[in-house]
C-alpha cells in the first residue's frame, strides 16, 4: 500500500507527468547540418543563462591547448582525448534530438529511433534528459555532440553552485508529478523540491534470500524499458500513485520505499 501523503494526490486534469532521465557518456555523432545549438530554444528557457555559462567554459577548456589537463578536468581517459574536439565545436556542430543523440544501455533499451511518430511526440512533452552542459532539456530538443559529465570540473566554475538552485526552481514550477530516473550525481545538480509532487525511482533486484540490492547495468536497461513502454502506451498520469499503478499494469514490479521514493524491481 502506498504511504498516505499529500504528494500522492491527483489534483486535477491539468496535471501532466514529467519523467526525468540521466544522459549517457556515449553519444551518436552527426546530426542535422542545417541547424545549430539554440540555448534559448531548449525546454526550461529560464536555464538559458546557466547553459551559456557552462557551454562557454566547456568550449574554452577544449580550446585551451592543454589536452591532458582538459581531459583530466572532464574525467576523460587518455585514449579518448580526441573527443575534446566535439566540445571545441559545440556551437558549430550539427544537432539532433537528445533522445537520439544519447546511446548506451538505457537508450539502447529505449530505442527511440524505432518508436512510432505518435510515441515520439508523446516524449516531447513528458520526458526530459538532464545534461551536465545544458541542464534538463526536452527529449526532442536538438543538441550537438559533447563530452562532459556531472562530475566534471570546469576552471573557475562551480557546477553545483551554478546549477542546483536554478534547476530546482525550474523543476519546482512543473505542473504535475515528476518521476525522477536520474542517477544521484545528476540529482545533486538539481534536486526536485520537497514541495513538488515527485518520486525518485531506484532500480533494484531481489536475491534468492528476498533481499533487494541496487543494480548498475540492469538499472539502466530497466529504466529504458520503462520509458519505452510509457511512450508506446501513452498513459494519462497525473499523480505519483497513478504512475505506480500504471507501471504495475505494464508488468513492472514497483514498491513504495517511503515518501518520494519507489523501488522498481528489475525483471
Amino acid at each position: 500500500m502506498p504511504p498516505s501523503a499529500s504528494w500522492l494526490r491527483d489534483t486535477g486534469p491539468e496535471r501532466a507527468v514529467l519523467i526525468l532521465l540521466p544522459p549517457s557518456e556515449s553519444k551518436r555523432t552527426g546530426g542535422s547540418v542545417r541547424a545549430r545549438l539554440d540555448l534559448a530554444g531548449l525546454r526550461f528557457p529560464e536555464l538559458a543563462s546557466a547553459r551559456a555559462t557552462t557551454a562557454a567554459a566547456l568550449v574554452e577548456l577544449a580550446r585551451s591547448g592543454d589536452a591532458d589537463s582538459a581531459a583530466k578536468s572532464l574525467g576523460i581517459p587518455r585514449t579518448l582525448v580526441g573527443e575534446l574536439a566535439a566540445n571545441a565545436a559545440l556551437f558549430e556542430s550539427p544537432v539532433m534530438p537528445a533522445i537520439d543523440r544519447y546511446t548506451g544501455v538505457l537508450y539502447d533499451a529505449l530505442d527511440a529511433a524505432s518508436l512510432p511518430s505518435e510515441a515520439r511526440r508523446h516524449l516531447r512533452h513528458t520526458v526530459a534528459v538532464h545534461s551536465a552542459v545544458f541542464g534538463p532539456i526536452g527529449a526532442l530538443d536538438r543538441i550537438p555532440d559533447y563530452r562532459m559529465s556531472a562530475t566534471s570540473r570546469l576552471p573557475g566554475l562551480r557546477l553545483r553552485q551554478l546549477w542546483t538552485p536554478a534547476v530546482a526552481a525550474a523543476l519546482g514550477a512543473v505542473v504535475g508529478p515528476v518521476i525522477d530516473l536520474r542517477s544521484e550525481s545528476y540529482v545533486a545538480l538539481g534536486p526536485v523540491p520537497d514541495t513538488q509532487q515527485s518520486v525518485f525511482v531506484r532500480v533494484v533486484a531481489e536475491g534468492p534470500d528476498g533481499v533487494t540490492r541496487a543494480l548498475n547495468h540492469f538499472n539502466k536497461h530497466t529504466k529504458g524499458m520503462l520509458v519505452r513502454a510509457f511512450a508506446l502506451e501513452r498513459p494519462r498520469i497525473r499523480s505519483v500513485d497513478a504512475f505506480v499503478r500504471w507501471a504495475t499494469s505494464a508488468g513492472l514490479r514497483t514498491e513504495y520505499a517511503g515518501n518520494h521514493e519507489v523501488q522498481l524491481l528489475a525483471p
